[in-house]
């Protein structure tokens, strides 16, 4: 059961994606200026607009480069780094006098009525399949050029000491995971048997952690294979994560206690243990291996998990207003998606650009599901809702009919953040107004209010025992700034930010989410001083940023070890004259407590003005994750 906020309201044909077919037209007739006073999009951004500024004096950025990029396969990985490989070496004949000797102690043996050795040693079905090497084993340095491809056999590795203690071991669930950038989602028990044969199209080895290995390759129903570069063994989970970054085309298992976002887990034929769809009890996966058990706080239970999913921008005037209202789609529409596909680009929108033409390719309500199922989900409210809406049919100036806000809800948003450079369009009472409405559809806000301090104070959700707060503020329109008396947005500063996740904490917050609307729009890339502004928000105590204004996806980075999106791009949005703008991704993200432990990231493309849905990860959707991660580089180091 989703848990709301306890929050009062307010009182009162040419396939080559992004290349423009012309120049775009000079800044002052720029038909991408948006914001009350329709500033040209250059200027349009944190800390140097003239609508408004945020906390820092930031010079002009360049006007946005045109195109997007694509990676080149994740599978041209940097050369792995050298590693050392334990070998026992070949067991010599023993000297006669040590089988003499032997042959002694054999004969004390019944003299001494077997107290000699009364120590019991392991039997052969105590002794581990990963039993350690004797110290005396040699070590051999691999060059750069080589890559280790198994351990020794345990078969020909001596005992553990009777002394030794070994740890307690436990069915312990494990979990198939890859490169994080991966464009699959699942594997199955024939893909590994494939890798192992050397026959996979997707990977070329399967990486285990050499103390777990013939564990975990028992539980799967198999064994080491007759060529050992198919398996590769790494010292630990950090080292595999590592070696998974690095080498885009591995299969790997781990320790479900041990699996964190540097990862991408996947789904086992039909199962998954994280995200939305997740199996909640673990007695329903189907995985697990005898390993040491873990400590019981560090024990994986999917029942302890929850889920967030984050879209970007939510605009219900103009097209979207067309499709839902004018031909009938009603409020529902929206959130009805399923997946789609790219058939073909053709030149070119009224703006110059190459549009994508494109097709349903089925899953109905895809979307709505993954909503639905998600414990928390947020987006950014990127228009007012007053009681008497205008429709615009052009323009940058927004209101929506509240009465498709019943769509949002009825999707399963649970938050929308109202800190944005349009939500005084209609006014400082039709902000309210919309607070009202949001409030009365049981959808909870932050970042706009009656004055500063309401629009300061956060929306809070209790997630499965976590104390979750998110925080909403605005770098753009500083005329729609809250004060003491003035109803508008939260403005983004580093003292608000510091005093507001202060007092989040001191309120109980165990986790702090700041939505921030910042930087520029159509470029995917933060500039220096959006960059300073969301590490500031870091340092000032938040755990997570997710940002947006950019109507494009754009970069992803990892600051001290919190994660930050700078824009998700277009979530329901009518801007259709751009495949840039057509295209957006949504966060799925799952966290044990205050601890995020995975990220899934969905592509998507809006059809009708107003819809979106799921594209291929591995084929049309290539372009807006290419586009992410192209913007992402030095940022985001998985």
């Amino acid at each position: 059961m989703r848990l709301r906020s306890s929050r009062q309201p307010d009182e009162t044909p040419d396939d080559k994606p992004g290349r423009l077919c012309y120049a775009p037209p000079s800044p002052q007739l720029d038909p991408w200026c948006s914001g009350p006073t329709c500033q040209p999009v250059t200027l349009e951004i944190a800390g140097s607009n003239p609508v408004g500024s945020a906390i820092l004096r930031i010079p002009l950025r360049p006007v946005r480069p045109p195109g997007r990029g694509v990676p080149l396969s994740i599978g041209l990985a940097a050369t792995a780094h050298p590693r050392h490989l334990c070998q026992t070496p070949a067991v010599n004949r023993r000297p006669l006098l040590v089988l003499l000797g032997l042959l002694a102690v054999a004969t004390a043996l019944p003299v001494t009525g077997g107290l000699m050795g009364s120590s019991k040693t392991a039997t052969a079905s105590q002794v581990p399949a990963t039993t350690t090497p004797a110290a005396t084993t040699p070590v051999v340095t691999i060059p750069a050029t080589q890559r280790p491809t198994a351990s020794v056999d345990p078969a020909t590795a001596p005992p553990p000491s009777a002394t030794t203690p070994q740890p307690g071991l436990a069915d312990v669930a494990i979990v198939p995971v890859t490169n994080f950038r991966a464009s699959a989602t699942a594997t199955t028990g024939k893909e590994l048997q494939a890798i192992l044969a050397g026959t996979s199209t997707r990977y070329t080895a399967l990486e285990l952690i050499a103390g777990e290995a013939d564990a975990i390759l028992g539980a799967l129903g198999t064994k080491r294979p007759a060529d050992p570069s198919r398996l590769i063994l790494a010292d630990d989970e950090a080292d595999l994560a590592a070696d998974l970054t690095r080498n885009g085309k591995r299969l790997a298992f781990l320790r479900a206690d041990a699996v964190g976002p540097e990862v991408r887990s996947l789904a086992w034929d039909d199962k998954t243990l994280f995200g939305v769809d997740r199996v909640k009890d673990l007695a329903a996966w189907p995985l697990t291996a005898r390993l040491p058990a873990p400590a019981a706080a560090d024990a994986y239970a999917p029942s302890t998990t929850w889920t967030l999913f984050a879209g970007g921008d939510i605009m219900l005037d103009r097209g979207v207003y067309e499709t839902l209202a004018v031909k009938r789609k009603g409020a529902d529409f929206p959130f009805d998606g399923g997946t789609a596909e790219i058939t073909s680009r053709v030149c070119c929108s009224p703006f110059g650009w190459r549009v994508p033409r494109t097709r349903r390719t089925g899953n109905a309500g895809a979307f709505r599901a993954l909503i639905k199922g998600a414990d928390i989900a947020l987006a950014n409210f990127e228009n007012p809702a007053p009681n008497n809406p205008k429709w615009h049919t052009k323009g940058t100036v927004f209101s929506a009919d509240p009465k498709f806000i019943d769509g949002l809800a009825g999707a399963g948003i649970d938050y929308v953040s109202l800190a944005n450079n349009h939500i005084r369009d209609a006014g400082g009472a039709g902000l309210l107004q919309t607070i009202t409405n949001i409030q009365k559809r049981g959808i909870a806000y932050s970042g706009a209010g009656r004055n500063l301090a309401a629009a300061r104070t956060p929306a809070v959700f209790d997630m499965a025992g976590t104390k979750v707060a998110i925080l909403g503020y605005d770098a753009i329109a500083g005329s729609y700034h809250a004060t003491a008396s003035k109803i508008g947005s939260a403005p983004l500063s580093a003292r608000n930010v510091k005093e507001d996740v202060a007092a989040a904490r001191k309120a109980g917050a165990d986790l702090v989410i700041v939505y921030p609307h910042w930087g520029t729009e159509y470029d995917p890339t933060p500039f220096a001083n959006q960059k300073a502004l969301a590490r500031m928000i870091i340092d000032n105590g938040a755990d997570m940023v997710i940002g947006n204004h950019a109507h494009w996806a754009a970069a992803m980075e990892v600051y001290n070890g919190k994660p930050i999106w700078y824009a998700l791009g277009n979530f329901v949005f009518d801007q259709t004259w751009s495949e840039p703008t057509m295209e957006g991704i949504t966060l799925e993200l799952t966290f044990r407590g205050t601890r995020l432990v995975q990220v899934h990231i969905r592509p998507h493309i809006i059809l009708d003005k107003a819809q979106p849905n799921f594209l291929d990860p591995a084929g049309d959707g290539r372009v807006v994750m290419g586009q992410v991660f192209t913007a992402s580089k030095g940022l985001w180091p998985w």
